[in-house]
C-alpha cells in the first residue's frame, strides 16, 4: 500500500470519527479480507459471520479512539478480528483449525517456481497442521495476506523482531519437514 493510499484511508477514518457513514467504505474494501482472515481459522462460516460482524461492529465503535501507528488501517481491523478469534476459542476452550488449503500452498511453490506433486502437496498440508497457531498465524498474515513485519507485529501485538523471528523459526520448520518429503517422495 503506498503512503496516498494509507493517507486517503486515514482521512477516512477522521471523517467516520465525525460521520459513522464514512466508515461503510472502510467496510465494504475491507470485509472479504477479514472474513477469509477469520475462516481460514475457523473452517465454519456462521462462526466466521458472527466475529467478522463483531470486528466492524467494535472497529466503528471505536473509531473514536483510532490513532495512526505507523501501518495501513487495514492492520487495526486484522487485530481486531484476531483478538476476537483468539477470545472465542479461549472461550470454548477449543484449538484454531487453519483450513490452508491447496491454492494458499500453490501460491508459495509458485514464488518458489517448483512445481510439486498433488500428493508433496497434500503431505505438506498435513505437515503444516501440527506447527503451532502461533506459527500459523504468522505465515498466514506474512505470506497469504502479503503483509510486511511492521503490520504483523502491530496486528499481533508484538514486536517487529518477534515477527520476523516466528516467521523465520516456522518456514525453518516447514523447509526441514519439505525436505524429508522431497527426499522420501522422490520429488
Amino acid at each position: 500500500m503506498t503512503e496516498e493510499e494509507i493517507s486517503r484511508e486515514y482521512e477516512i477514518v477522521d471523517r467516520a470519527k465525525r460521520d459513522p457513514a464514512a466508515f461503510g467504505v472502510l467496510y465494504e474494501k475491507y470485509f472479504d479480507r477479514i472474513f477469509n482472515f477469520i475462516y481460514t481459522q475457523t473452517d465454519d462460516e456462521d462462526l466466521t459471520a458472527d466475529l467478522c460482524s463483531q470486528t466492524f461492529l467494535l472497529a466503528l465503535g471505536n473509531v473514536h479512539k483510532y490513532e495512526f501507528r505507523g501501518v495501513p488501517v487495514s492492520a487495526w481491523f486484522y487485530r481486531i478480528a484476531s483478538n476476537e478469534v483468539n477470545k472465542h476459542f479461549n472461550k470454548t476452550k477449543s484449538r484454531k483449525v487453519y483450513s490452508l488449503d491447496e491454492v494458499h500452498l500453490r501460491t508459495l511453490f509458485e514464488r518458489e517456481e517448483e512445481d510439486y506433486s498433488e500428493e508433496t502437496v497434500m503431505r505438506l498440508i498435513e505437515f503444516m497442521k501440527d506447527l503451532s497457531s502461533e506459527m500459523l498465524e504468522v505465515l498466514q498474515l506474512r505470506f497469504f495476506e502479503e503483509k510486511e513485519f511492521k503490520e504483523i507485529a502491530f496486528i499481533l501485538d508484538i514486536s517487529e523482531s518477534s515477527a520476523k523471528m516466528r516467521t523465520y523459526r516456522a518456514l525453518d520448520q516447514l523447509r526441514i519437514k519439505f525436505k524429508v518429503i522431497v527426499r522420501d517422495g522422490k520429488e
